[in-house]
C-alpha cells in the first residue's frame, strides 16, 4: 500500500500525455471516411485516452469502476433526508453487484469495485473492499471532518488501487462513491475551492424540498465562515470540508496521472475530487475525462476550472459511477469506427482538408 506524506505530494511532477500520439490519432480520425470532427469531442476523447496510454493501437476492453463508500459527519446537522445507515445497507448491495452501478456495469461489460473507505459500521460487507481509514467523518460544523493525516490515507488508498489496477491489466479506470451527505460535502470543499458562496453551489442532493435546501445552504455557509478556506490549499480544504470519498477519488485522479491510466470522471462529487487533486498536483487534469454535467450546480463551474467538456448532458445525478459506466459505452462505440476504419482510401474518394480559420475565411 502506497502511504503519501504531504511532502511526498508536493514533490511529485506529472508528465504530459504524449503530444505526437494525440497529433497522430487525429490524424487517423481525418483519414476516416466521415466529416472532420463527425464524432466531436468523442475524437478528442480517444487521442487523449492514446496519448495517455502511449499508443495509437487503442483497446479498452479492461475498464473499472472504483466505487468509494463512506459516511460524513455533516448529517447530524439534518441536511440529508436519509441517515448513515442507508450508506451501508447500499453498500451490502453493491457488494452482491446489486445496486445501480454493478447493473449497469454487468451489461456494459464493466468491472466494479465496490469499496469501503469510511463507513460507519464495524462490519466487513461482503464484496467490498475493506479500506476504511476510520468510521465516517467528523461534523465539519463543529470541527474539521479529518486531520490532515487521515485525509491523506485516503488518499493514498486511491492512489495504490489505480496501481493495482494497472497491473491487473485494467486500461481505464472510473471515479464512483456512494455516503449520505456527500453532496454537502463537495458543495462545501467545491465553494471553497472555486471562491464562491454557499448559495451558488449547493443543490438539492437526493431530493431535498425548498426548505431542506435553504437549511443545507445555511449550513455550508457556516461552515465556510467559521474556516479561513481563502488562505488554505488543497489538502487543507480536503481534510477540513471534505469527505474520505472525496479523498479517495482525488487519490484516484492524482494515480491516474502518476501511472497514465486514464481516469472517467462520474458527477459533482468525483469532479470535486478532481479539483481537489489538480489543486495539490497540478497536470493531473491531463489525464481525466468528464463523463456527465450532473444537474447539482457546481457541476458546470468544476467543469470549467478544469478544463474538461462533460459530454452527457442529461440531468444526471444516480452517483455510485453510473455516469462513468454511461461514457465507457459510448467511448467503445466510437472505438469500432476508429478500430475498424473505413478509409477515403478504401472508397477512393478525396479526403476532406483541414483548414486553418484564415484559409476557411479566405475561401468564403
Amino acid at each position: 500500500m502506497i502511504r503519501m506524506t504531504r511532502k511526498q505530494l508536493e514533490e511529485l511532477k506529472i508528465d504530459r500525455p504524449d503530444e505526437k500520439i494525440h497529433r497522430r490519432i487525429k490524424a487517423i480520425w481525418d483519414g476516416i471516411a466521415k466529416p472532420l470532427d463527425g464524432l466531436g469531442e468523442f475524437e478528442t476523447m480517444l487521442a487523449r485516452i492514446g496519448a495517455i496510454l502511449g499508443t495509437t493501437e487503442l483497446s479498452l476492453q479492461r475498464k473499472v469502476i472504483l466505487t468509494f463508500c463512506a459516511d460524513n459527519g455533516i448529517v447530524a446537522e439534518h441536511v440529508s433526508q436519509s441517515g448513515q445507515e442507508v450508506t451501508g445497507i447500499v453498500a451490502g448491495f453493491m457488494g452482491r453487484q446489486e445496486s445501480s452501478v454493478g447493473k449497469m456495469a454487468a451489461r456494459a461489460g464493466v468491472t466494479v469495485i465496490p469499496v469501503d473507505i469510511g463507513i460507519n459500521s464495524c462490519h466487513r460487507i461482503p464484496g467490498v473492499r475493506d479500506c476504511k481509514v476510520m468510521p465516517g467523518t467528523r461534523d465539519f460544523l463543529v470541527e474539521p471532518a479529518m486531520t490532515e493525516e487521515e485525509a491523506l490515507q485516503a488518499v493514498s488508498v486511491g492512489i495504490s488501487l489505480v496501481k493495482e489496477c494497472k497491473n491487473t491489466g485494467f486500461q481505464m479506470v472510473g471515479t464512483g462513491e456512494m455516503g449520505i451527505g456527500n453532496t454537502t460535502t463537495s458543495s462545501a470543499v467545491a465553494a471553497a475551492l472555486l471562491d464562491c458562496e454557499a448559495k451558488e453551489v449547493t443543490g438539492r442532493g437526493a431530493g431535498l424540498n425548498e426548505e431542506g435546501l435553504k437549511h443545507k445552504r445555511e449550513v455550508i455557509a457556516q461552515a465556510l465562515s467559521r474556516y479561513p478556506t481563502a488562505q488554505m490549499d488543497g489538502l487543507e480544504i480536503l481534510a477540513t470540508l471534505g469527505g474520505l470519498d472525496i479523498a479517495a477519488m482525488a487519490g484516484v485522479c492524482i494515480g491516474g496521472a502518476v501511472f497514465h491510466v486514464p481516469v472517467v470522471l462520474d458527477g459533482l462529487i468525483s469532479s470535486v475530487a478532481a479539483l481537489v487533486a489538480e489543486r495539490m498536483v497540478p497536470g493531473v487534469r491531463e489525464y481525466l475525462l468528464a463523463s456527465h454535467l450532473s444537474k447539482e450546480p457546481a457541476a458546470g463551474m468544476v467543469a470549467d476550472r478544469l478544463g474538461l467538456h462533460p459530454v452527457i448532458d442529461a440531468g444526471l445525478g444516480l452517483g455510485e459511477g453510473t455516469g462513468a459506466v454511461m461514457l465507457f459505452t459510448l467511448l467503445d462505440l466510437a472505438l469500432a469506427l476508429y478500430a475498424n476504419q473505413t478509409t477515403f482510401a478504401n472508397m477512393e474518394i478525396d479526403q476532406y482538408e483541414r483548414f486553418t480559420d484564415e484559409e476557411a475565411e479566405q475561401g468564403s
